[in-house]
């Protein structure tokens, strides 16, 4: 059976400014909504590793999750992520968890 796509919104600030927030959106295949986030904290940890190291943001893993866009200096608050089924087909399938 195909795994379900899921969208992991992550809410962000700027530790800098923090009147400044936004979200960071990780999309994937997955099993469960659980999955899902924990593969979405998994690969924005190894971008934040290697950006933080100096190195460029690895490209996208085997298995369809990646990490581009990332902020230096704004944190994110996975507490607070909310993970929804990602609408395939042109339909709305939308359900959050």
């Amino acid at each position: 059976m195909p795994q379900t796509y899921y969208q992991v919104n992550v809410p962000i600030r700027n530790c800098g400014r923090p009147e400044q927030r936004g979200l960071h959106i990780f999309t994937g295949p997955a099993d469960t909504w659980s999955d899902a986030l924990r593969i979405a904290r998994e690969t924005c940890d190894t971008a934040a590793t290697a950006q933080q190291a100096g190195h460029p943001l690895p490209r996208r893993r085997p298995d369809g999750w990646g990490a581009r866009g990332l902020r230096p200096g704004w944190v994110f608050d996975w507490a607070a992520a909310t993970v929804d089924v990602w609408p395939c087909g042109g339909t709305s399938m939308a359900q959050h968890f």
